[in-house]
């Protein structure tokens, strides 16, 4: 079981990397909820055939960054989805500036390993959330 997580050994990206974002973009999304138990770093890296310290890695910047605990009898949890995503500031209602935070969001999608379907998944969520 690998969480719906692939490694491109290919990419320019590192594979710690990819899992982050990855594993950051499911809890965005929803995919991952509160409370989900992750696969141990031994067996994501099994899954995966990657290093079992590529995985501790990525896991421990998710952790660092809030989006992961890890619990002694519980393994590696999903921690919430508060700080998945930064909360945007009201943008200015000039076409420009929105088509210039489209953009950047994009970019940043793309340099996280996100396709098309996981960029608008992200959007229709933050979307469905009601707050503008």
């Amino acid at each position: 079981m690998s969480a719906g997580i692939s490694v491109d050994l290919g990419s320019a990206t590192p594979p710690y990397e990819q899992i982050r974002a990855q594993v950051s973009s499911l809890i965005a999304i929803g995919a991952l909820a509160p409370g989900a138990r992750l696969p141990t770093v031994r067996r994501l890296a099994a899954d995966l055939g990657i290093a079992a310290g590529t995985v501790a890695r990525a896991y421990r910047e998710l952790e660092q960054s809030g989006l992961i605990e890890t619990r002694r009898r519980n393994g590696t949890v999903v921690a919430g989805t508060q700080a998945a995503l930064p909360r945007p500031e009201a943008l200015a209602t000039d076409a420009g500036t929105v088509t210039a935070a489209v953009d950047r969001y994009i970019a940043e999608g793309r340099k996280a390993g996100l396709d098309d379907a996981a960029l608008l998944a992200v959007l229709r969520t933050r979307l469905g959330q009601g707050d503008g």
